[in-house]
């Protein structure tokens, strides 16, 4: 039922992409593979990535413990693959990238008022405004991937949703034993 729910909410938050227009044949063959689902999945997630990698990159000059520090740098490695993987799926579908969540705040987007708070907080509170965004974060991220290989029909996209949702998994039990 969660993933149903997941998968309404991302093929309903953009409109469906058009896959003929600019793109070059080859792009274009290859676009119709990708449904709604999956370019609503790519476009949502890449904006997630972001703010959570703004986040992470704050965590060596702010962090009071060393083993959120260690996280937060692994989670923003993690981070910047996922962002490379979902770019470079989204090239290939053929669908341009026009940043339709550029300013949303969502489940599990790392806020403007999150990064702010982040940004002019050190040691302790830092840590808490970390942990408990990156937990948010991974959550609804499990909940889209789930959502995308349930609904989603480009091997591009499902196998990456697959990869992201392992990750989560690891990554929530370590957010866990912190």
């Amino acid at each position: 039922m969660a993933a149903a729910t997941a998968a309404l909410l991302v093929a309903g938050c953009t409109a469906q992409p058009a896959t003929g227009g600019t793109a070059s044949k080859a792009a274009g063959s290859r676009t119709s593979a990708f449904n709604a689902t999956d370019t609503a999945w790519i476009l949502l997630m890449i904006p997630m990535a972001e703010r959570a990698l703004q986040l992470t990159d704050l965590a060596p000059s702010r962090s009071a413990d060393p083993a959120v520090a260690t996280l937060a740098a692994r989670t923003g490695s993690t981070l910047r693959t996922d962002l490379r993987r979902l770019r470079a799926a989204l090239k290939v579908s053929g669908v341009p990238d026009t940043r339709p969540h550029e300013g949303h705040t969502m489940p599990g987007m790392v806020g403007l008022d999150t990064l702010d708070k982040a940004t002019a907080t050190k040691g302790r509170p830092f840590d808490r405004i970390l942990t408990d965004a990156l937990r948010a974060h991974v959550t609804q991220s499990r909940l889209l991937c789930a959502g995308e290989q349930t609904q989603g029909r480009a091997v591009e996209a499902t196998g990456l949703a697959a990869a992201i949702a392992r990750r989560t998994s690891q990554q929530l039990a370590e957010l866990n034993e912190l």
